[in-house]
C-alpha cells in the first residue's frame, strides 16, 4: 500500500529512532501513529483515534504543542523514550510537505529542561562496559547532562552495585547482551538502554572523546592509555558521548573535561550501608525529607543542594580537606550577621550550571539569559561580604567569583525585566538597546493606531456606529457589518466572509496597511531573534567563567547551609584526626533529634578505638616486616576497646545508638558540625552497616542469605581503619546456628580487623566476651521496671543486659493481653525449670534463648528448649550396686534394659 508523503515522512522518522515514542509536529499539535498511539493512549490517557478512515485505519492520538513538557514528564515517567519530531520551516512559506526532523531524543537520563528535573537532585546518565577477558573488572562512566559534569572510573566486579547505588543514575547504557549484567546491580528506578557493542569498543571511544575534548591524548584530564591498554572506563564515557551526539543534536560544548574518579580518596559506603543509614532517602517511602540529607540541607540554591548530596556521596578521607571545611563553617558560625547576609543573598542565585547547560546546547530561552544576568547582578554584594574572611577555603571561593561584567552589562541594557519563555512572540528586548528595531516598533504601533483611526472614520462616513476591525490568520483585517446595517455597507467593501448575524469585508486600503503592519512585525520578531542568538553566544563565550563561579557559590552555599544549621541545631566541631578513634560525648541522632520535639532525644557517649590486635591486619592489608628485633619492644599502652557489644530490650535505642555513631563519622568526615557536646573522630576508610532484615527473593535469596552476604563483605573488606556497626547478627537462622555465627564474626572483628565495630544484640551470652577478649566492652540500654511496667530510658551505660522484656514489648505494639498473659505464664514456667541449671542455661537468657554456653576452647553444651522428662530405667540404674554384681548378673541386667528400651513408644 503506498503512503502518503507525510505519513512516508513519519514512518522515515520512526525508523531513525528506533523503540522512543515519535512525537510528529503536525501544525499545532504532536501526533503519534501506529503503536505509538496505543501506547500514547494508554500511558497519557489521550483519545485514541484514526487517521485514513476506510478498511485499514492507522491508530492516531495526539495533544497540544504546548503541551509537550507536560506530557514528556509522564512519558519519561512510564519508562519510555520520546523523539520530538519538528517542523523545520513555516507551513506558510513551504512548498509542498514541510520539511520535518527528529530534533532530540528525550529520555530519563538525558533530560535538560528546568520542568522535567528535580532543581535539587543529579540526574546522571550513567554506562557500564565490560569484557568477557575481563570478567571481574569495569568500567562506568557517568554525566549529568543538564550541567556537563562527566566522571570516569574503572572498578572491581563486586563494586558495581555500591557504585550505582552511589551515583543513582536514572538511565544506564549498557552493550546489547549484557543488560542482565547491570540489572543483576542497578538500583531501583534506573532504566536500562541497551547500545550497539561497537559504541563501547576501544578505538570507537578514543576516537569520540578526542572530537570532543579536542586532543586524542586524555593524560591531561588524568587518564594514561598505552598501546596494549583496554581501558573500559574510557570505553563506557565513548559510549555515553556517542549516545548524546545521537540523541541530542546539538552542541555539547559544556562538557568540558572528563573527570577521574579515585575512590581511594572518599569514604566507602557500600549499596548495603548507603539502604541501612537512610542517608539520601528512606527505606520505606524513599522521602528525601526525613532521610539524612533532607534534615541537613539547608541550602536555598539549587545548585548547592546538588552539592551537599554530593558531598554525602564522597565524605574526604583526608584531614586536612576536612579542616578546611570544617575552619570555613566555624569562621561563619562565629559570624552569623555575616553569614544571614551571604546567604540572603544567595537567594537571588539562579541555577547557572543549568542554565549554562542549555546556553551552550543552544536550547536557552530569553527567560533563561535574563536569570543569567540576573544571578551576576548578585555576585559584587557576595564577593563584598567574603572579603576579608580568615579561613583558606572562604578566601578561595571569593578568588573564584568572577563578576562578568561585561557580560551581566550586556545583558541588563539588552532584556527587559520580564522576559517570555520562548523567542516565538518576540517583546524580549528592552526599548532604546537597538535603534533600528525601535524603528519596526514604532511602524506597528503606528499602524495599529492607523487601524484605530480608519476604524472610527468608516464609521462616521457610512453612518454605521457598530462596525469594528477585526483579524484573523486567514484574511487578515476585516471589517465586520451586522446584517443590521448591511443596507449601508458602500459599493467599494469586498465581502470576505458571511457569519451568523455578520458580513464581514476588506477595502484595498484596509489591506495596504495591513501589510505594513505585518511586514513591520515579522521582520521586528527576525531581528530580535539574530539580537537574542548574539546574546547567547555572548554568554556561551564566558561559560567556563561563568561555570566556575556557579562552583563557587555553589560551595558557599553548602559552607553556610551547614553552618545555619550547626547554629541552630546547636551542633559542635568535631576534632577529626588520622588515627582510628571514636570519642563522642552526648551525642545525638542527626535525623531524630531535628523531626523529635525540642529536648525529647536522649543523647548518649561512645568511646571506642580500632586497631590491629596482637600483629594481626586488617583485611586485605600487606604486613611489613620489623626488622628492630634485637631491642624488646616497649609495653604498649592497654587498648581501648574497638568492639561495643549493646545489649538491652527492642525499642530501647540499640539501633538508633549504633545508626547515629555512623552517621556522625559520615557528617564529620564531609566538613560538618555534628550533633553532640564533644567529638573526636578518627578518619574512616570504609563504614559499614548490617542493619534491619530484607530479603532479596527476585534472586533466590532469603533475609539471612543476604544477610550473611552483606555480612561476608564487611569482614573481607574492612581494615582496622573501618567503622563497622552491625545489628542482630545471626537472628535469622536457628538459635545455636545463631549465636555462634554471632560469637565467631566478634571474635574475628576483634581478633583479624580491629576495626571500631558497634554490636547490638540479643544473644546475652556473647556478654563473656568483654572477659575474655580485651577490646570488647559491654553497654545496655537502661530499663527501669516499676509496679509491673517497664520503662525505656533510652541512656546506654555500662554493662550487660540481663532481660529481654520482649512480652513488654509485644503489650506495647498492641498484641492481644490473651496471648500476653499466656506468653507470660509460659516464660515463668520455663525460667522456672531452667532455673539453677547455670551450666545448661545461659546467664540471663530467656528460654527462648536457651543456648549453649561457648567457650574460647570451643567446648560446647548443646541443648533442647524444654527439660527433658526423666525415664523409668534411669531410676534402676541409680540403684544398681555394681560392686555386688557378678559379671553374668550385670549381663543379664543390660539385656533386660535394652529389652525395655525396645519396647518403649
Amino acid at each position: 500500500m503506498s503512503l502518503s508523503p507525510m505519513m512516508q515522512q513519519y514512518h522515515d522518522a520512526k525508523q531513525a529512532v528506533g523503540d522512543a515514542l515519535l512525537l510528529f509536529r503536525m501544525g499545532d499539535f504532536y501526533e503519534l501513529f501506529h503503536e505509538d498511539a496505543k501506547t500514547a493512549a494508554r500511558v497519557l490517557g489521550l483519545s485514541l483515534t484514526s487517521r485514513d478512515k476506510g478498511e485499514n485505519p492507522i491508530p492516531m492520538a495526539g495533544f497540544p504543542h504546548h503541551q509537550l513538557d507536560q506530557y514528556l514528564a509522564k512519558i519519561i515517567r512510564s519508562g519510555h523514550r520520546a523523539a520530538i519530531c519538528e517542523q523545520l520551516e513555516d507551513p506558510k512559506q513551504a512548498k509542498g510537505i514541510v520539511k520535518r526532523d527528529v530534533t532530540r531524543i528525550v529520555s530519563s537520563g538525558t533530560l535538560t529542561d528546568d520542568s522535567l528535573l528535580d532543581p535539587r537532585a543529579s540526574n546522571y546518565l550513567a554506562a557500564v562496559c565490560t569484557r568477557p577477558k575481563h570478567p571481574d573488572r569495569v568500567g562506568v562512566a557517568w554525566v549529568e547532562l543538564s550541567t556537563g559534569r562527566f566522571s570516569a572510573a574503572q572498578f572491581s566486579r563486586g563494586q558495581l552495585a555500591d557504585e550505582l547505588a552511589r551515583i543513582a543514575p536514572s538511565e544506564c547504557l549498557v552493550a546489547e547482551g549484557l543488560g542482565e549484567l547491570v540489572l543483576a546491580d542497578c538500583p531501583e528506578r534506573m532504566a536500562i538502554t541497551t547500545r550497539p557493542a561497537w559504541s563501547f569498543g576501544r578505538q570507537a571511544a578514543l576516537d569520540v572523546l578526542g572530537r570532543q575534548f579536542g586532543s586524542h591524548a586524555l593524560e591531561g584530564f588524568g587518564f594514561t592509555v598505552h598501546a596494549e591498554d583496554d581501558p573500559l572506563d574510557l570505553a563506557a564515557a565513548g559510549a555515553i558521548l556517542e549516545y548524546l551526539i545521537e540523541t541530542q543534536k546539538s552542541s555539547l560544548e559544556h562538557i568540558e573535561r572528563l573527570l577521574p574518579y579515585a575512590p581511594e580518596e572518599t569514604l566507602q559506603i557500600d549499596s548495603a550501608t548507603w539502604r541501612s543509614l537512610e542517608i539520601t532517602q528512606t527505606l520505606r517511602d524513599g522521602r528525601r525529607e526525613t532521610a539524612l540529607l533532607g534534615v541537613i540541607d539547608r541550602t536555598v540554591t539549587g545548585m548547592g543542594a546538588r552539592l551537599l548530596a554530593d558531598w554525602l556521596c564522597h565524605p574526604l578521607t583526608d584531614v586536612a580537606a576536612i579542616d578546611a571545611r570544617l575552619d570555613a563553617v566555624g569562621e561563619l558560625v562565629q559570624h552569623t550577621p555575616t553569614t544571614t547576609a551571604i546567604r540572603q543573598e544567595l537567594t537571588g542565585i539562579y541555577d547557572l550550571e543549568r542554565l549554562l547547560a542549555r546556553v551552550t546546547t543552544g536550547r536557552a530561552s530569553p527567560r533563561d539569559l535574563s536569570f543569567v544576568g540576573r544571578t551576576l547582578a548578585v555576585l559584587p554584594k557576595i564577593k563584598a561580604k567574603l572579603t576579608g574572611r580568615a579561613s583558606p577555603k572562604l578566601v578561595d571561593l571569593e578568588g573564584r567569583i568572577d563578576l562578568c561584567g561585561e557580560v551581566r552589562g550586556r545583558l541588563e541594557q539588552a532584556l527587559v525585566e520580564n522576559c517570555p519563555l520562548n523567542t516565538r512572540d518576540g517583546g524580549f528586548i528592552r526599548a532604546g538597546f537597538h535603534p533600528p528595531l525601535d524603528e519596526l516598533r514604532e511602524l506597528m504601533v503606528g499602524g495599529k493606531q492607523w487601524m484605530a483611526r480608519y476604524q472610527a472614520a468608516e464609521c462616521e462616513r457610512t453612518g454605521i456606529g457598530s462596525m469594528k476591525v477585526g483579524f484573523n490568520s486567514v484574511f487578515g483585517y476585516y471589517l465586520e457589518v451586522t446584517h443590521t446595517h448591511r443596507d449601508k455597507v458602500p459599493p467599494e467593501y469586498i465581502r470576505k466572509q458571511t457569519l451568523k448575524n455578520a458580513e464581514r469585508y476588506v477595502t484595498p486600503e484596509l489591506k495596504e496597511y495591513e501589510e505594513k503592519v505585518l511586514s513591520a512585525e515579522e521582520r521586528a520578531k527576525q531581528l530580535e531573534l539574530r539580537l537574542f542568538t548574539e546574546l547567547r553566544d555572548l554568554v556561551a563565550s564566558a561559560s567556563k567563567r561563568i561555570l566556575s563561579t556557579a562552583a563557587a557559590l555553589a560551595e558557599l552555599d553548602v559552607l553556610t547551609g551547614l553552618a545555619d544549621l550547626a547554629t541552630s541545631r546547636n551542633y559542635i566541631r568535631p576534632t577529626v584526626v588520622a588515627e582510628p578513634v571514636l570519642e563522642i560525648e552526648e551525642g545525638r541522632h542527626p535525623v531524630l533529634d531535628a523531626l523529635e520535639a525540642a529536648g525529647t532525644f536522649v543523647p548518649n557517649d561512645c568511646r571506642c578505638a580500632g586497631g590491629a590486635r596482637d600483629g594481626e591486619l586488617g583485611a586485605g592489608e600487606e604486613k611489613v616486616p620489623n626488622c628492630q628485633t634485637s631491642l624488646p619492644s616497649p609495653q604498649p599502652p592497654a587498648p581501648s576497646p574497638s568492639l561495643l557489644l549493646i545489649t538491652g530490650p527492642n525499642m530501647a535505642g540499640k539501633s538508633t545508638y549504633i545508626r547515629q555513631t555512623a552517621l556522625l563519622v559520615l557528617l564529620a568526615q564531609i566538613g560538618s558540625f555534628v550533633p553532640a557536646r564533644r567529638a573526636i573522630i578518627g578518619v574512616a576508610d570504609r563504614l559499614f552497616a548490617r542493619v534491619g532484615a530484607s530479603d532479596e527473593l527476585s534472586r533466590g535469596q532469603s533475609t539471612f542469605m543476604v544477610e550473611m552476604t552483606e555480612t561476608a563483605r564487611i569482614l573481607n573488606t574492612a581494615t582496622h581503619r573501618s567503622v563497622v556497626i552491625l545489628d542482630e547478627i545471626g537472628r535469622g537462622t536457628s538459635t545455636y546456628d545463631g549465636l555462634s555465627l554471632a560469637w565467631s564474626i566478634v571474635e574475628y572483628l576483634h581478633d583479624r580487623i580491629g576495626c571500631r565495630a558497634l554490636f547490638a544484640t540479643h544473644y546475652h551470652e556473647l556478654t563473656d566476651l568483654a572477659g575474655e577478649l580485651p577490646g570488647v566492652a559491654n553497654l545496655n540500654v537502661a530499663v527501669e521496671e516499676h509496679a509491673g511496667k517497664v520503662v525505656f530510658l533510652h541512656r546506654i551505660v555500662p554493662g550487660a543486659a540481663d532481660k529481654s522484656y520482649g512480652i513488654h514489648v509485644a503489650e506495647l505494639a498492641g498484641v492481644p493481653r490473651e496471648v500476653n498473659r499466656r506468653a507470660a505464664e509460659i516464660l515463668a514456667q520455663l525460667e522456672a525449670q531452667h532455673h539453677g541449671r547455670q551450666d545448661h542455661v545461659a546467664r540471663g537468657a530467656t528460654a527462648s534463648a536457651a543456648t549453649p554456653r561457648v567457650a574460647r576452647n570451643g567446648h560446647a553444651l548443646q541443648l533442647t528448649l524444654f527439660e527433658q522428662t526423666n525415664h523409668p530405667l534411669l531410676e534402676e540404674i541409680r540403684t544398681v550396686d555394681v560392686n555386688q554384681l557378678t559379671p553374668m548378673e550385670a549381663l543379664m541386667r543390660l539385656q533386660a534394659w535394652q529389652e525395655k528400651l525396645t519396647e518403649s513408644p
